[in-house]
């Protein structure tokens, strides 16, 4: 067999187009396979499919024009002629003679012109030669390869697909898998019905579709899995029903039982976005803001690799919600999913064993369900949390570094009758390690809730609660120096703030005097001077 090389350009697949002819191969796939797929699957069937058509076009590219050279055959003046074994260059006869062979009594010596110029000569009539045998292909370019195009362009391929099928009125997706909606089984309301009625016994969830069709009855063909997808596509439409399930595991709750808290931000970690120059930030405060890893903080700089724990000193905000921020850093601790914006999973007590459910909110960038366990603990705003992965799925270890219970003096916020507050130095009871910086002892949590609820309605100047927490910590300390992690511990305490806004001030106001090593003294003549 003759054997032609078979490639294609270099950046065929870097300028990959989605054409209609992808989207109709797509649609019968599915319709053949009836089972929904994931864009990870859909792309490496696209793949396969592009693949074996770019090769069909090279072959008949490579025979277009022109008649395949073959020893055995004959030809005449005039003919074109393409030569497989010689990179399917194409020629035409311009001369022909007989030859003068005794083995070879029919052979024919061709002189062929081809299209760069050149002239050889080749035979003819000759019935026993190997190139007589059927022109093969080989791919010579990886490029033409499934498993190294997946490899190498698959994730990029993959967004490009789900973009495309994303305005495609005549597929479906759920929970990451895609399917043609003229196939879906009639759900209808009474069904519906039914379902909530089960995860309403179920207190809300979750369950799995599987569970639910087995208890309400739903009948199941020959394809159950196009069963339970048209289900999940019915409880997705249907506003009652919230998927929580993690990647590659659907899981329904009942959206009325699912606590405010998951559907709507707790009040005190509401931010009111301030604008601000973060190129006044200097290198120590882009350190400081990584570092802290709010959730409200750009990512930009955060790019640490994904590890297996991960430690939160938690603010106030957070503390008072019993949430913990979802950052760069401690995302891939917590169980994600393709779509849902809301999951449930389980926190296991590192310490205790104790389990207790809680939902990762991913629209609000936060983790929610530990204010009793803060609570039994004794936390405070400033204790430091240990998260961990744990080898069973949907699960979480979580753990307060524990010590034993002793009386520290500790910054503690004391709010007067008339709503003004004041920081002192009181020996407060501490059962947890903490960061030293923001941990803050709060007697009087009622009283402070009063502040927040008068300052979520009349919200002052940023530069206005920075300046007043900056006076109240400076008087803590003998020289009068604030470090910039305390200032945004404190401001956290009346509002909610990333550190961006506040490090800017520090940088650009010059009442804010930098005294090295992001400590701040506050200028009140300078202040003074500047309100006039």
């Amino acid at each position: 067999m003759v054997i032609a090389p078979l490639s294609i350009r270099e950046d065929y697949w870097d300028t990959f187009d989605i054409r209609d002819e992808d989207l109709e191969f797509l649609y019968n796939h599915l319709l053949e396979v009836e089972i929904p797929q994931t864009p990870q699957e859909l792309t490496e069937a696209l793949v396969n499919d592009r693949i074996n058509k770019e090769k069909q076009n090279l072959e008949d590219q490579q025979k277009m024009g022109g008649s395949i050279y073959f020893p055995k055959d004959h030809y005449e003046v005039g003919q074109t002629l393409i030569f497989p074994a010689i990179e399917w260059k194409k020629g035409t006869v311009i001369g022909l003679r007989q030859g003068h062979n005794p083995d070879y009594p029919t052979l024919d010596v061709l002189k062929i012109k081809f299209d760069d110029g050149q002239v050889k000569e080749f035979a003819a009539g000759i019935e026993d030669h190997v190139l007589n045998e059927p022109v093969g292909f080989e791919i010579d370019t990886k490029l033409l390869q499934p498993d190294y195009v997946i490899s190498k362009f698959g994730g990029s391929l993959t967004k490009k697909l789900v973009q495309t099928l994303e305005t495609n009125p005549d597929l479906i997706r759920i929970a990451g898998r895609w399917f043609p909606r003229a196939l879906i089984v009639d759900i209808n309301l009474g069904n519906l019905n039914l379902a909530e009625a089960v995860l309403d016994m179920a207190g809300g969830g979750p369950l799995s579709t599987r569970s639910i069709i087995e208890q309400i009855e739903l009948p199941v063909d020959t394809n159950s899995k196009l069963t339970e997808f048209s289900l999940n596509f019915a409880l997705q439409e249907d506003s009652r029903f919230d998927e929580v399930g993690p990647s590659g595991e659907v899981l329904w709750f009942l959206k009325k039982l699912e606590p405010d808290q998951v559907q709507q931000p707790p009040n005190y970690l509401e931010y009111q976005p301030e604008t601000y120059d973060r190129s006044a930030l200097s290198d120590d405060m882009f350190l400081l803001e990584i570092e802290i890893d709010d959730e409200l903080s750009p990512d930009e700089g955060n790019d640490n690799d994904v590890e297996e724990t991960a430690v939160v000193s938690i603010i106030y905000p957070h503390w008072r919600s019993g949430t913990l921020p979802l950052t760069k850093r401690t995302q891939d601790l917590f169980p994600t999913a393709y779509e849902a914006p809301r999951i449930q999973f389980t926190f296991v007590d590192g310490d205790s064993g104790e389990k207790f459910p809680a939902w990762v909110v991913r629209s609000g960038r936060y983790i929610y369900g530990l204010e009793k366990w803060y609570r039994s603990l004794d936390l405070i705003p400033g204790s430091s949390i240990n998260i961990s992965r744990s080898k069973i799925p949907g699960e979480v270890i979580i753990r307060a570094e524990k010590r034993r219970s002793t009386r520290d003096w500790l910054k503690t916020l004391l709010v007067g009758a008339d709503g003004g507050i004041v920081f002192a130095m009181l020996k407060q009871n501490i059962t947890a390690a903490y960061d030293e910086r923001m941990a803050i002892a709060i007697p009087d949590i009622d009283s402070l809730d009063k502040i927040w609820d008068h300052t979520s309605k009349h919200t002052p100047p940023l530069a206005q609660t920075v300046i007043k927490m900056m006076r109240e910590l400076a008087k803590l300390n003998p020289q009068g120096h604030v470090h910039a992690k305390e200032i945004y511990a404190a401001v956290n305490i009346l509002r909610r703030c990333p550190p961006g806004p506040i490090l800017s001030l520090l940088a650009t106001q010059p009442w804010f005097i930098h005294l090295g090593d992001l400590h701040f003294r506050l200028d009140d003549t300078k202040l003074q001077e500047e309100r006039g």
